[in-house]
Parts: structure tokens; sequence; C-alpha cells
């Protein structure tokens, strides 16, 4: 593919037509935790997914152990709220549900706080036996920033999802 090689993202075309555009996070020693630098390349594969004639669906991915452990709180944590709010912190994040591509979210083991929302942005989830959904914020004194409690309140209904989002108990697949 053209443009800059990635440094959290293996991208490439499978597929018996190669027609299906496969993303996994590549960030194993943080649990693919979702840092700037991973959001910014996942919207620059995303878009080249899209724009790609020959490709008819996008599956999105992690590793075994994680899909992804949530936002980078290392990265987080250094930042003010007036530079969250006045630099559109976020703002990149929803790019996932607004691709016209079908995207597929094939989920096993973590997918917490953002990383269940970046899951919960796809058209389908397909969850392993170890897939672990959940959204700890609360835990870290916030709750889901990323449309996560209006996405978890349509899968899961609003009882449920705010036994989620209130206690950070997380639910299997």
């Amino acid at each position: 593919a053209a443009g800059p090689a990635f440094r959290y993202l293996l991208v490439q075309k499978t597929g018996a037509q190669m027609n299906v555009g496969l993303i996994q996070l590549n960030r194993p020693q943080a649990l693919n935790a979702l840092c700037e630098g991973l959001m910014a390349e996942l919207g620059r594969a995303l878009e080249a997914m899209e724009s790609d004639p020959n490709v008819g669906a996008i599956i999105l991915t992690g590793s075994q152990k994680a899909f992804a452990a949530g936002a980078d709180i290392k990265e987080m944590q250094k930042k003010t709220f007036q530079e969250c709010y006045g630099g559109g912190f976020l703002a990149g994040w929803d790019k996932v549900s607004r691709v016209r591509k079908p995207i597929i979210a094939a989920v096993n083991g973590y997918a917490l706080g953002g990383g269940c929302e970046l899951a919960m942005m796809c058209d389908i989830i397909y969850a392993g036996e170890k897939a672990q959904f959940g959204q700890p914020e609360i835990l870290l004194g916030t709750i889901p920033g990323a449309g996560g409690t209006q996405r978890l309140t349509r899968a899961v209904g609003k009882s449920l999802a705010m036994e989620m989002v209130l206690t950070g108990d997380q639910i299997s697949a």
C-alpha cells in the first residue's frame, strides 16, 4: 500500500478474492491501548479501505489477549480539561462509525473502555469465547467519553448499560 508505513497497525487485504480489508491493532506491550498515534493511523487505514473499490468489507481486530484495553491512560493523564476540550480530544474517534463499508469487529480478549466503544462503532461484533466487554471508566472517576453510554444502552439495554457504566463490571461474550 502507498503512503507511510503503520507503526501501531497491521493492514492487509485478504479473502479468496482479496476484497476484505483486515486491520489489526498492534500495540501488544500496551494491550492495544488506543493512543493518539494509533487512532490517527486507524483513520488513515479506514480511509484507504473505503476508497479502494476492491474492498467490500473491513475487519477490525486485535490480539487473542486484547482487542483494545481502552484509551491510553498514560497519554491522557497529562492533559488538562482545557487541552482536551479546546484541542478536539477524541475528535477523530468516531471515524469507524462514519465508514460506509461494513466493518466487523472480531473481538477476543479485553474490549474495555475505549476498546469497547470502538467495537460498538462497528456494524457487527463477532465475539470469541474469551471476549470481555466493559466500561471501567468509573473506576478512574470518569465516564465513557466517545459515545459509549449511548451505544452501550442501544446494544445491551438500559439496565445492563447502567450497571456496567456505574460499577465498571465486565460482561463476557
